[in-house]
């Protein structure tokens, strides 16, 4: 079982540092629904099989605290834009 979950939490570290970065300056910041959104799209875009948005939240507050000032970035961050915006492509 504990191999299992570090094989879930090193996914959530690669989605971190692949497609989020800091911003803290800036009062944006992902909010749950864009959050978990640009997760699925990494996942997509990286061949991943999501985790359910419970594990998504048990281990993002492990490595996220509330006002986090995340932002998105790369091919993940595109993947989700378009998916979630039908009237851009």
């Amino acid at each position: 079982m504990l191999k299992r979950a570090i094989i879930a939490y090193s996914q959530f570290d690669q989605f971190l540092q692949e497609a989020t970065y800091r911003e803290q300056e800036s009062d944006s910041t992902l909010d749950g629904d864009s959050f978990y959104g640009l997760y699925t799209s990494w996942c997509s875009v990286s061949h991943n099989t999501p985790r359910t948005e419970h594990t998504f939240w048990a281990a993002m507050r492990h490595r996220v605290g509330s006002g986090h000032g995340l932002r998105m970035k790369g091919p993940a961050a595109a993947n989700y834009i378009l998916t979630s915006n039908p009237a851009l492509v």
